[in-house]
């Protein structure tokens, strides 16, 4: 039976470089030349565009990882935001007083958002070229790609997929497929984190990050016919609940929004990862005729996530922000201890997002024969 293996790229900001780490390590176990691997691949905000990568570079799978070394390791935040000062602080300014003012019913603003990613689209449409998708499609080295955004309007996580033909559209509680051609506006829409990047409007909606409300990340892959999943995630799974801590001081700006984030990009992929593992359980319990007549089948999954805090790598790394960025984010209290977690989101600076790849690297290395043995590969 032909191994139908989805991969699912989670989102996370700039957290996103950890997941390079572990493509490459899948890369130098896997034969030199070997084209893509994956049946399926998903991404969601900052994981779409390695998604999109990994996909218009399907022929060779070394190659495209070796692309998003190049994009990853060299880094600028300025490829991302405008970090010039009347960019920082003219659009932080502008949203300020658009919402005051929107409150009083005397302006409605364009554009809600912190920091201004207009830079970020030239540099996807630089580094992808998307017409590649369909061309993979056509040739048989990739059935689907998809990309999940968040739409304003309707409150639905809506995965745009393009594969081939037989997939059929979906719908489910809040949450729907819908056949598309990839371009980088899903790209921008997918990754346009709430407050801090603008939403993106494609056909009748504004879409902003995808990671919010998608109540079942492992879903897509599944619906494009993966049978097989490898997820790479961006925040620690599976570890032992810490202690509480006695917190004297009222929250910050930034330590609330931090925990808002990573109620957004990690809780639910936590929680259905620990759905589909449960089900693998009760699948397993259930005779083979049973699990036929009723479409029941188990799903391989194979999962990696850091096996270090990043937000505590991402402290080593804040004094590598611009000024202009430093300076905005102190005033909401992100240069703290406290802070670090959003900061972990934002800081798309090189020497940052190397210690996020190397991460990835040794974590999946030390699972090399984990992986030998899910690709069905002899060392």
């Amino acid at each position: 039976m032909e191994r139908k293996i989805g991969l699912i790229l989670t989102g996370g900001g700039a957290r996103a470089a950890y997941q390079v780490g572990v493509l490459k390590a899948i890369a130098r176990i896997l034969p030199r030349r070997a084209p893509n691997p994956f049946f399926v691949i998903c991404g969601t905000s900052a994981g779409s565009l390695n998604a999109v990568t990994l996909a218009v570079n399907a022929q060779r799978f070394r190659l495209g990882v070796q692309h998003l070394l190049g994009i990853w390791k060299n880094s600028r935040i300025d490829d991302i935001y405008r970090t010039d000062p009347a960019g920082v602080f003219g659009n932080s300014l502008s949203w300020i007083g658009g919402m005051l003012l929107g409150s009083m019913g005397m302006h409605k603003s364009k554009s809600v958002s912190l920091l201004d990613n207009s830079p970020l689209a030239a540099f996807l449409a630089e580094k992808l070229p998307c017409e590649k998708i369909q061309e993979n499609i056509d040739a048989g080295l990739l059935h689907a790609l998809s990309i999940t955004a968040s739409g304003y309007g309707s409150g639905q996580s809506v995965t745009f997929y393009q594969g081939s033909k037989e997939i059929e559209p979906w719908r489910r509680a809040r949450r729907l497929g819908v056949p598309a051609r990839i371009e980088i506006r899903h790209l921008l829409a997918s990754a346009a984190i709430p407050f801090i990047f603008p939403a993106v409007r494609i056909n009748r909606e504004y879409f902003g990050d995808g990671s919010m409300r998608q109540i079942a990340p492992i879903s897509p892959a599944l619906h494009l016919g993966a049978d097989r999943l490898l997820i790479i995630s961006v925040g620690q799974n599976g570890g032992a609940t810490p202690e509480r801590e006695q917190t004297p001081d009222y929250p910050s700006l930034a330590q609330i929004a931090g925990h808002a984030l990573n109620s957004i990009f990690l809780d639910s992929m936590e929680v259905d990862i620990e759905r589909l593992l449960r089900i693998n359980h009760t699948v397993g319990s259930i005779p083979e005729e049973i699990r036929q007549n009723a479409n029941l089948r188990h799903v391989d999954v194979l999962i990696f996530s850091p096996s270090q805090p990043i937000e505590k790598i991402a402290e080593r790394y804040a004094s590598k922000l611009p000024w202009t960025i430093r300076y905005l984010l102190r005033w909401i209290g992100a240069m703290r201890h406290s802070g670090a977690n959003l900061v972990s989101y934002l800081l798309f600076e090189k020497s940052y997002c190397r210690a996020l790849i190397n991460l990835g690297y040794q974590d999946a290395m030390k699972r090399r024969e984990e992986i030998i043995t899910f690709f069905n590969q002899q060392p």
